[in-house]
């Protein structure tokens, strides 16, 4: 079996603040932008890697969640602990510079970590945890 990643998911609460982000500060290009009423999904991704996209998305769209649901997944994303992603560049060092010159809420500086690599840590501006590990 051959399977690639295509797409993956975060929450965007404020679509144009994460946008601005993702576009803007970590260098991911727009692929599509889609609204539907007061809701609006981009998919965006790294340069020359087509096959593989972030949607940002409205956080609590999907019309089976309840109300409490609603408000436990806004009172996650407040604490920044509903999703995440990781990210890999070959020297986390430069991308932790290039990302925090441009503004990024920083978690984490580059650090060794005990289990064998070094990262670091942002959240983006729907408080989704953003690590970049440096490529082996």
């Amino acid at each position: 079996m051959n399977l690639t990643i295509a797409n993956t998911f975060l929450p965007a609460d404020n679509p144009e603040a994460s946008l601005e982000f993702w576009r803007d500060t970590m260098g991911f290009e727009v692929r599509n932008d889609v609204g539907y009423g007061e809701m609006r999904w981009i998919t965006i991704g790294p340069p020359g890697q087509p096959q593989t996209s972030i949607v940002l998305h409205p956080p609590t769209v999907d019309p089976g969640l309840t109300d409490d649901e609603k408000r436990t997944i806004a009172e996650l994303m407040a604490k920044g602990s509903y999703a995440s992603i990781v990210l890999s560049a070959p020297n986390v060092d430069e991308a932790f510079e290039q990302v925090q010159k441009n503004g990024a809420d920083v978690v984490q500086e580059p650090i060794d970590q005990p289990y064998g690599i070094r990262d670091c840590a942002f959240r983006d501006p729907a408080g989704n945890m953003v690590r970049i590990n440096q490529q082996a």
